[in-house]
């Protein structure tokens, strides 16, 4: 168990995650406004998201096919009777004054997410619901002096709020629930998981209490989006919580805000509860009638998720929990690796992902999809190493020269000469050369000094310009110096 040290003694920190996913669709949950990111601002507003008089909303089926696929995916219950709620608030960049969401009756229940933590355990984190409801605008704060502007294009797009049980007790925990949730949904391919541009926030909930004790109060930090700083404001917000209880002060339930150069929470409003909304049902929106049989057609289209790929890739593969944890953390690295693997020595195929392209990957700032070197072509590279034509260090160059280049293996290797010499007659000629060089060396090997056999292999592998074999220069080395 993870606890923090204060004055007094041990703390535990309780951490439950509230995360806004945006739906991939092509149109908004009530309106057939476009929903593409970086458009020009108030250019995909229709006259339902600009709330006019008289505006009826419409329900976006494809939305809540992705919302169930989600929930499925969650394994968690699919409420085939959920009903959308008006949540009543200001702001600016609310047309309506209301929020649609979903309130006592969310299209999902209670599901899972089975994280996978640094030290090889896993841990499985409770969701409580998944609710679908509307966006707001944006207010840009900072387009003029003494003026707020507001762009509408992100008003009612389609949200899943996904919301945890209370169950996660490190930052670390809250970070590798994150990135699993994240992985899960771009599996689904129900949210891009984005979170620099806002398709993906997470409203991050913190109390603190000793060891055994009843829950804290806690408090909410909001719109958080990247992983990083969901970590960063856990580790603050529990120090501050600490400190104050143990000063004598008490906690404020309120909502607060994380900032990014700082590294400290601030106290935005305070928290609101379900009765400041004044929920009730929408009454222009009847409520959502899901048929069995359609959320069943749907379980079958399901993909293949991070966690049964990660039991296939151990099972089938033969790799280990981390290598396959890597592996499948993105489809597009799990993807990757499979069609690297095809037809050869999955873990040669696992070592080369994870260690070299993925070294290189991140060394250029690099995403997957934007390899230089394309699994074909490191596929290529690893049939010449298993086919003798090269040695793994001479590969290991010639990768090098893929990564800056994004040329074939066999290519690079012609045209620098790297062939790998298994020719034995011009081994032996290498190793008599090296060995009539080193004549004192050799009768001290004779004489019991073992050690001096990587000397002499070094030699060797000097002398033929690392393209000698290694086996057969080992080989035929010890027989000569064993005379």
């Amino acid at each position: 168990m993870s606890y923090i040290q204060g004055e007094t003694g041990d703390w535990e920190v309780v951490i439950g995650l509230e995360v806004h996913a945006q739906v991939i669709s092509n149109a908004k949950l009530f309106s057939g406004s476009a929903t593409e990111f970086g458009a020009a601002p108030n250019s995909q507003v229709s006259f339902v998201d600009a709330a006019f008089p008289g505006m009826l909303p419409v329900i976006n089926e494809y939305c809540v096919e992705q919302a169930v696929r989600t929930g499925l995916g969650l394994k968690a219950e699919i409420n085939l009777h959920s009903v959308f709620d008006r949540k009543n608030y200001f702001y600016a960049d609310l047309p309506q004054g209301y929020q649609i969401s979903q309130f006592l009756q969310p299209i999902v229940g209670k599901g899972e997410i089975v994280l996978d933590l640094p030290d090889g355990t896993s841990r499985t984190v409770g969701v409580t619901r998944l609710h679908l409801e509307q966006d707001a605008g944006k207010s840009l704060h900072d387009q003029h002096p003494s003026k707020t502007y507001i762009d509408l294009n992100r008003s009612g797009v389609a949200l899943m709020e996904i919301v945890s049980e209370p169950d996660m007790r490190s930052s670390e925990e809250a970070g590798a629930y994150v990135r699993k949730l994240r992985s899960i949904l771009r599996y689904l391919g129900t949210c891009d998981g984005n979170m620099e541009e806002g398709s993906m926030r997470c409203d991050v909930n913190v109390s603190v209490r000793k060891p055994g004790d009843a829950f804290g109060t806690r408090c909410e930090i909001k719109n958080v989006n990247s992983i990083r700083f969901v970590m960063q404001a856990i580790e603050y917000e529990a120090r501050r919580q600490i400190e104050i209880i143990e000063e004598g002060g008490k906690i404020d339930q309120e909502t607060r805000l994380w900032d990014t150069t700082k590294f400290v929470t601030r106290s935005m409003r305070s928290k609101e509860e379900a009765h400041d909304y004044r929920y009730f049902p929408d009454p222009d929106l009847l409520p959502l009638e899901l048929d069995a049989a359609w959320v069943e057609d749907i379980k079958k289209t399901l993909p293949e998720l991070p966690d049964d790929k990660k039991a296939r890739f151990i099972e089938d593969y033969k790799l280990s929990v981390y290598d396959a944890g890597v592996l499948v953390s993105e489809k597009s690295k799990a993807d990757y690796f499979e069609a690297v693997a095809k037809g050869r020595d999955p873990k040669l195929a696992s070592n080369w992902v994870t260690g070299e392209l993925f070294g290189y990957l991140n060394k250029a700032g690099k995403e997957i999809e934007e390899s230089p070197v394309s699994a074909g072509n490191l596929g290529g590279l690893i049939d010449l190493i298993a086919d003798n034509t090269i040695s793994g260090r001479i590969a290991k160059e010639v990768f090098e020269t893929m990564f800056e280049t994004g040329e074939k293996a066999a290519d690079i290797v012609e045209k620098k000469g790297l062939r790998q010499v298994t020719d034995t007659s011009a081994i032996e000629g290498s190793i008599d050369a090296v060995m009539a060089a080193n004549a004192d060396k050799v009768a001290e090997f004779r004489g019991g000094k073992d050690k001096l056999f990587g000397f002499f292999v070094g030699q060797v592998m000097k002398a033929t310009q690392g393209k000698a074999n290694p086996a057969m220069v080992n080989e035929i080395l010890m027989k000569k110096l064993k005379g």
